[in-house]
């Protein structure tokens, strides 16, 4: 393991002693290990730039810095730089860093590098399967939301702003973002991995609805 990159663990791990469970250091360990899965069987893209773009990309999530979407990026751009990466990298990584995440589906600036493809497929394939199930219930506790309420309905949102501000039960999450996240995948081999997350996701979904309400089995 070159400088760099330890130099980059050691730091962000100590960034996210504190972060929210479903946001912590063993998120960005899981999503840094697929990027590079990705990159292998995939065969393309600057894997460095993919690994310090993974480990940074939570360094500063604007669900817990106030909404400031430019922060992480600032961050990690400071980092890189006393790390002497050279210029181009680093704006490359930052870029990555600030679309990268699932804004409710609000159309974003596209993103056309292998590097980027790569790390947000690593991102979001952790968002899905047993481990996106168990950090949405996580992340819905740590903000106090219901499980579920049949009554509250599903939303679109206009922004990110009002997309990280809502306070829907976490089953809606999973129709308002993790059931999404299949047919968003870039690669080829993100889209391989994701079908059977999405699969198991469906399938945990039938059974919640059956404990629910064991007379119809269904949301209502």
């Amino acid at each position: 393991m070159n400088e760099i990159l330890q130099q980059t663990i050691s730091f962000v791990r100590k960034a996210l002693e504190d972060a929210e469970k479903g946001h912590d250091w063993f998120h960005t360990e899981r999503v840094w290990r697929t990027a590079v899965h990705i990159q292998r069987l995939e065969g393309k893209g600057d894997l460095q730039v993919i690994e310090l773009a993974a480990l940074l990309h939570d360094i500063s999530d604007p669900k817990f810095n106030e909404g400031d979407e430019e922060k992480g990026s600032r961050i990690a751009g400071e980092f890189l730089e006393r790390q002497d990466l050279d210029r181009e990298r680093i704006l490359h990584i930052q870029k990555i860093i600030r679309h990268v995440s699932y804004k409710g589906g609000v159309p974003q600036e596209e993103i056309s590098s292998t590097e980027f493809r790569i790390v947000q497929d690593a991102d979001r394939l952790d968002a899905m399967g047993a481990i996106g199930i168990a950090r949405a219930f996580h992340y819905g506790g740590h903000k106090n939301r219901l499980i579920y309420d049949p009554s509250v309905p599903l939303q679109e949102y206009s922004s990110s702003e009002e997309y990280r501000a809502s306070p829907a039960p976490t089953i809606n999450h999973f129709y308002e973002k993790l059931l999404k996240l299949k047919d968003l995948m870039n690669t080829e081999t993100g889209k391989a991995l994701a079908r059977d997350k999405h699969d198991f996701m469906l399938l945990f979904l039938k059974r919640f609805y059956e404990e629910w309400d064991p007379k119809t089995g269904n949301s209502g």
